[in-house]
């Protein structure tokens, strides 16, 4: 169900990013972030006009973002004065069943896997301990929520990224978790769906910037 995945979706980002627990609202979640150019985020299961016209009613403070399961163009009728739509901040929601592969690192890598405070992290080096590519996790009960994966430029199209995601979905299931979630970029997307994820919605992102 739609719902319970941004539900998942929203919590597990909370943990990933080391943010106080998010708060239960009418229409969804709050997350205080407290980073530069977002004072926190409204993440929203239900993608209706009457949650986001609550979530963004609720809202005085500038650098407060709203994320929504819908496209840009129709969240934008709802919005009220002092609100848009980050275009270049959209993305997608994604999901898949996950399974064990393991993977092998390109000759001339190293893959290391850390956890720290419920978190997992992956990180691939090179020859000369410089980091490569990387991603991480977090694991609530039967799902995992992938986070902040990236193949530095000068290493892209040899296959880190795959090894990243398959090092992380590997942990995730030695964890107890089935079911992966993540938010993806227009340039990720691609990566994740020859992995085998599913697009399951556009995800919006709307600042408060009055």
């Amino acid at each position: 169900m739609l719902s319970e995945l941004v539900s998942n979706w929203g919590a597990g980002w909370a943990i990933s990013r080391g943010t106080p627990e998010p708060v239960t609202t009418p229409w969804g979640l709050y997350i205080e972030v407290g980073a530069p150019g977002q004072v926190g985020r409204h993440v929203l299961p239900e993608a209706t006009e009457a949650a986001v016209r609550a979530a963004t009613a609720s809202v005085t403070v500038p650098d407060t973002w709203l994320k929504v399961c819908l496209e840009d163009a129709e969240v934008e009728r709802w919005l009220p004065a002092g609100w848009y739509a980050d275009r270049e901040d959209a993305g997608h929601l994604m999901a898949t069943d996950l399974r064990t592969t393991h993977p092998v690192t390109p000759d001339g890598y190293a893959t290391s896997v850390e956890q720290r405070a419920g978190v997992t992290y992956v990180r691939v080096h090179d020859a000369a301990g410089m980091l490569a590519a990387k991603g991480q996790m977090a694991v609530l009960g039967d799902a995992t929520v992938v986070d902040r994966v990236e193949t530095h430029a000068a290493h892209r199209r040899r296959g880190l990224g795959s090894v990243v995601m398959r090092a992380l979905a590997d942990r995730g299931v030695a964890e107890g978790a089935r079911l992966g979630i993540l938010g993806a970029t227009d340039e990720g997307r691609a990566l994740y769906e020859s992995l085998d994820w599913k697009r399951h919605a556009p995800l919006a992102a709307c600042v408060y910037r009055p």
